[in-house]
């Protein structure tokens, strides 16, 4: 039978256990088996029924602890480790223990802990490396305001209301993004975000608050510039344009960047997201991303919102569905859009970051890629790998062994034209090795 008041360990309600049992018939009951185990508190044997987890519903403390005290104990004492129990309390469970639990347990908790607390450290270290759910959507709003994408921008604006962000903080984004992509831009995605918010509930959210009448608007600006950038912001170009750093000053770094909602961390993060979205803007994206650095952002993050933002910039069809077909072939995620399959079969074929097709050969038909955005590769057998980007044309032979994809940093996007031929078809080979992968640059 069942031992109840093992089962009971505290958050289980022993009637509800012995009802749950009580549905077994007698032939099941007869059918449980044990386990001998060893509780890890106190080193205790003690018998578990293999049956318990599927009808009692309640394996982790059962398959781990002996009885309720253990496990009140190894609770405690973990709290206490986390801070989250007094030292008083810690003791009051201590001086109920025996010397021989007592002796277990200090072993086995000096063990737990040390794991734990690299556990720990090590989560802490990867999430403060990585942007958070929410800088990530701050990413994709700026970056598709800045390159007009308003279908994409609604979907990305929904998303991350869903995963958080306000309505306000979204407005605040689309506001800076004037200063960056224009009035048109951000008016147009100020409209999007109106369109999304009518047809859900969302939270407002703190509102932005001018400055007041009174403010010295450019010793406010000049400020936060000195700040951001590390020191006094002066040149040539603003002795040859003096209205400019008045404008920049007392408007963009005091009239935005003072209205709050947005640390300044994340007004730089979707200022380098915009910047990184739109070519030929190196200069000014450069000189954000070292602000950025100064408000705490690591190297990895940027990198991150770079990757992000190339995204939009392959987007010249629409992305497709997941290459789920053609999975098998590909290291990494693809996604297919079929254009047309009158006269020429032509398709729309976007990678992810690092995704590519394995060696494969058109057989009797060759194939024609035409680069419509992002980074990549392609290489034929026993040739050098050649790089790719927007413009870029590549003729594939028939019979000639190759691949293509993106790169680590990149998304990259083509249009494949298959080149019609009587009986053609596609060999696919082995994939490319992450050692020969790894070479590209």
């Amino acid at each position: 039978g069942v031992n109840w008041d093992f089962v009971d360990i505290g958050t289980r309600d022993v009637v509800e256990a012995k009802k749950s049992y009580e549905k077994i018939t007698t032939k099941e009951r007869k059918n449980m088996g044990k386990y001998d185990r060893t509780c890890v508190v106190c080193g205790k044997h003690y018998e578990y029924c293999t049956n318990c987890d599927q009808f009692i519903n309640y394996p982790s403390y059962m398959t781990m602890y002996c009885s309720k005290e253990c496990v009140d104990l190894f609770d405690v004492l973990s709290s206490f480790e986390a801070g989250q129990t007094s030292k008083e309390d810690a003791r009051k469970v201590l001086q109920g223990m025996d010397q021989g639990k007592m002796k277990m347990l200090k072993k086995i908790l000096s063990v737990v802990f040390i794991l734990v607390a690299l556990i720990i450290m090590e989560n802490k270290t990867m999430a403060g490396e990585n942007l958070s759910v929410k800088q990530q959507n701050m990413v994709m709003i700026a970056s598709y305001t800045a390159t007009g994408q308003t279908d994409n921008l609604k979907t990305v604006i929904k998303k991350g209301l869903d995963e958080g962000l306000t309505v306000n903080e979204i407005k605040e984004i689309l506001i800076q993004m004037y200063a960056y992509c224009g009035f048109p831009r951000s008016l147009n995605a100020l409209s999007a975000l109106l369109e999304v918010t009518k047809n859900g509930n969302y939270v407002q959210g703190e509102a932005g608050k001018p400055l007041g009448k009174d403010a010295d608007k450019n010793k406010i600006g000049e400020k936060t510039q000195t700040e951001l950038v590390g020191q006094p912001v002066k040149g040539e170009l603003f002795e040859f344009a003096p209205a400019m750093d008045d404008y920049l000053k007392e408007h963009l770094f005091g009239d935005i960047f003072a209205r709050g909602v947005l640390s300044h961390k994340e007004r730089e993060i979707v200022t380098i997201a915009a910047l990184s979205s739109v070519e030929g803007l190196e200069p000014q994206l450069n000189a954000h991303i070292s602000m950025g650095k100064n408000t705490g952002l690591t190297d990895k993050q940027i990198s991150e919102i770079l990757v992000l933002t190339t995204r939009p910039k392959t987007e010249v069809f629409k992305i497709g569905d997941k290459n789920d077909a053609y999975a098998k072939y590909f290291v990494g995620q693809s996604y297919l859009n079929i254009l047309t399959k009158e006269q020429v079969l032509t398709a729309n074929v976007t990678f992810e970051p690092g995704c590519r097709n394995n060696w494969h050969i058109h057989h009797k038909g060759g194939q024609i890629l035409l680069v419509t955005g992002g980074r990549g590769y392609y290489q034929e057998w026993g040739k050098e790998p050649q790089e790719l980007k927007k413009g870029d044309v590549v003729n594939i032979p028939p019979e000639t062994k190759h691949w293509h994809g993106a790169a680590r940093d990149s998304w990259f996007s083509h249009v494949a034209i298959e080149v019609p031929s009587e009986n053609g078809s596609n060999e696919w080979l082995e994939p490319v090795s992450d050692e020969e992968y790894n070479k590209l640059k």
